[in-house]
C-alpha cells in the first residue's frame, strides 16, 4: 500500500469540516439543553466535574460555546483550582474566550438551566452519544465523497475508514470503575476454575510441558515478549507453540508475520508436523513414502484454527483493526507478532526509533487488555550480546534493542539461549549443547524467573521438549500404508495394543504388522 496516498486519503477525511454534515438537509443530532444542563451542574456542584470528566471532551459539545466554557473548566480543574462561575469566567477572559461565549452574562446564564446535578452522568452521556453519531455521519460523509472519486484506491480508503471508526471509539469510549465486591466474585471464580483444572493450565498451552508447568498458560491481558539474536530460532519457537495451541488444543491463533511470507511460514509449519527437512519441502525432493507421510499428517493441521496475516510494515492502528476483526470474528485466543522492530508508529508517529518502538509496545499491552488475550511479540536483541567478554552469551534484559519501554511494558520477558549456536559443545555442567535449547524467563509479573530447556530440531524448524525423540509419534501399518498415528495413539486392530518399550513392534498385536517409523531404515522396501 503506497504510503502517501494513504496519508492523503486520511488527511481527506479527518480534515473535514463539521459543517459538510448539514449538506443532507437534516440537522445533526445535537442536545443542546442537555449540555447547557451539565455545565450549569459542574457550576453549581464540586463533584460534578469528576463525574463527567471522564465521559465528555470540549469536542463533544455541538454548541461551540459549551465547548469553550468546558475546556475552561477542564484547564482550573488540572490546575487543582475551584471551579464556578467566578473562576470560569476569570479563564475564560485571560485566554480571550469571554466575549466568545456570550460574556459573563452566559456562564451564569447557565446555572438556571438545572436545579441540581442528581442526573448529570445520565445527562453526560446522552451528549456523548450525540457527538458520537455527529462524528458517525462525518466520517461516513467524507468517505462517500471520497469513494466517488476516480483515483480513490478502494483498499486505503477501507483501511482508513476502519481505523478512524476505531479512533474514535478509543477517544469517547471507556471501561469504568469496578466495585470490589465484582471483582472478588469474578477472582473466586477463576481461582475455582483454575482448581478445576486438572492440569494446572487456566491460560492458553504452550505444549511445553515445563513451560507450561510454569506459566499455567500464557494468561488474559499479558504481553510477552521473546526476543533472541538472529538464528537463534525466534520464528521456530512461536511457530511451534502456535501448532501446539491450534492443533492440540484446538485454540484459535493469529500470528502477524512481518518477516516472512505466510506461504514461507506453512512451510515451515509443515516441516515441523510432518516431520521432513525444510530443505525437501522447499525443493520438493520427496519420495513416496513421504509425499504420503505428508498428505496424511497435514490433515490436522489443515482444518487447525490457525490464522495467518503477513501484511509488512503494520502499523499499530492496522494490527488494532485486524485483532479485533479477529476476536470478534475468529474468537481468537493468542495473537503472536513476529517481530516487534518491523513494525511502525503509524503515518502520524513522530519523534526517533526509540519513542516510536515505545509507543508500539504500549498499544501492544493496550491492546492485550482491551482484548482480554495474551499477545506474544518477538524482539531483536541488540549486538553487546555477542560482545560480551567470556564465555557466556546469555542474554539478559539490558540487551533488548531500541527502547527500554519494552521491558517496562511487558509483564513476561523470555530469551532463547542457544550454547551450539556459538560453537560451545558443553554448557557450564559439562552437559552436551547439541540439539538444546533455553527459554530464560527473565521477568514475570505472575511468577517466579526460570529458566526451561527444550529441544531444537534444526532441520524441522521445531521445538519439543527434552524427552521428545524424533519418530516417536508416527506408526505405520503395512496392511493399511495411508494409517499414520499421532501421539502414540496406536491402531485397534481387535485386541488390546501395548507399545513396545524396544520401540520395535506393537505387543499382543493378531499380526506383526504395525511398525515404529524408527524401524523403518531395517527393511529393504520403502514402507509406503
Amino acid at each position: 500500500m503506497n504510503q502517501d496516498n494513504q496519508n492523503k486519503t486520511r488527511k481527506r477525511i479527518l480534515t473535514s469540516s463539521p459543517q459538510s454534515t448539514n449538506e443532507i438537509g437534516k440537522l445533526p443530532p445535537q442536545a443542546v439543553e442537555l449540555e447547557e444542563a451539565v455545565l450549569g451542574a459542574m457550576l453549581l456542584e464540586r463533584e460534578a466535574l469528576s463525574t463527567v470528566i471522564d465521559i465528555l471532551s470540549p469536542e463533544a459539545f455541538y454548541k461551540e460555546q459549551n465547548g469553550r466554557v468546558f475546556a475552561a473548566m477542564i484547564t482550573l480543574f488540572n490546575r487543582s483550582e475551584p471551579v464556578d462561575i467566578l473562576t470560569v469566567t476569570q479563564e475564560l477572559k485571560r485566554t480571550g474566550e469571554l466575549e466568545i461565549v456570550g460574556g459573563s452574562y452566559y456562564v451564569s446564564a447557565l446555572t438556571n438551566r438545572i436545579a441540581s446535578s442528581a442526573n448529570i452522568e445520565f445527562h453526560a452521556r446522552i451528549v456523548a452519544q450525540k457527538y458520537l453519531q455527529r462524528e458517525l455521519i462525518r466520517l461516513s460523509t467524507e468517505t462517500i465523497k471520497v469513494a466517488y472519486e476516480d483515483s480513490t484506491d478502494v483498499f486505503e480508503l477501507l483501511d482508513e475508514t476502519t481505523k478512524n471508526i476505531f479512533e474514535i471509539l478509543d477517544s469517547n469510549v471507556r471501561k469504568q470503575h469496578d466495585k470490589m465486591s465484582t471483582l472478588i466474585a469474578k477472582a473466586i471464580t477463576e481461582i475455582e476454575s483454575a482448581a478445576n483444572q486438572k492440569d494446572g493450565l487456566l491460560g492458553v498451552p504452550s505444549g511445553f510441558t515445563a513451560m507450561d508447568r510454569i506459566t499455567g498458560g500464557w494468561q488474559k491481558s499479558d504481553l510477552l515478549i521473546l526476543a533472541a539474536r538472529p538464528g537463534m530460532g525466534k520464528t521456530a519457537f512461536v511457530v511451534s507453540m502456535a501448532k501446539n495451541a491450534a492443533v492440540e488444543f484446538n485454540k484459535p491463533v493469529a500470528i502477524f508475520s512481518l518477516e516472512m511470507s505466510s506461504l514461507q511460514l506453512v512451510k515451515r509449519l509443515i516441516s515441523s508436523e510432518t516431520e521432513i527437512s525444510q530443505d525437501k519441502i522447499l525443493k520438493g525432493n520427496l519420495d513416496n513414502h513421504e509425499f504420503v507421510q505428508l498428505n496424511e499428517r497435514i490433515k490436522k493441521l489443515a482444518v487447525a484454527p490457525l490464522f495467518i496475516d503477513d501484511t509488512p510494515a503494520l502499523s499499530i492502528f492496522e494490527l488494532r483493526a485486524k485483532a479485533r476483526r479477529l476476536k470478534e470474528n475468529q474468537k481468537v485466543e493468542l495473537i503472536i507478532i513476529d517481530y516487534l522492530q518491523l513494525m511502525s508508529g503509524g503515518p502520524d508517529g513522530k519523534g526517533n526509533r526509540e519513542q516510536e518502538i515505545s509507543q508500539i509496545s504500549r498499544g501492544l499491552k493496550s491492546l492485550a487488555k482491551e482484548l482480554e488475550i495474551p499477545i506474544i511479540a518477538l524482539s531483536q536483541l541488540s549486538r553487546q550480546v555477542e560482545n560480551r567478554p567470556g564465555g557466556s552469551k546469555r542474554p539478559q534484559l539490558s540487551d533488548l534493542r531500541e527502547s527500554g519501554a519494552i521491558e517496562q511494558d511487558a509483564d513476561m520477558v523470555m530469551f532463547i539461549y542457544r550454547p551450539e549456536y556459538y560453537g560451545l559443545e558443553v554448557d557450564e555442567n559439562n552437559e552436551p549443547t547439541r540439539g538444546r535449547a533455553e527459554v530464560i524467563i527473565a521477568k514475570n509479573r505472575h511468577g517466579s524467573l526460570e529458566t526451561v530447556k527444550l529441544r531444537f530440531i534444526g532441520q524441522y524448524a521445531k521445538f519439543a521438549d527434552l524427552d521428545y525423540t524424533e519418530g516417536q509419534d508416527i506408526i505405520y501399518n503395512q496392511n493399511n500404508p495411508g494409517a499414520l498415528q499421532q501421539n502414540d495413539e496406536f491402531l485397534n486392530t481387535g485386541t488390546k495394543t501395548v507399545a513396545s518399550k524396544n520401540w520395535d513392534r506393537i505387543e499382543d498385536s493378531p499380526s506383526s504388522d504395525i511398525i515404529k517409523r524408527n524401524d523403518i531404515e531395517d527393511f529393504n522396501e520403502p514402507p509406503f
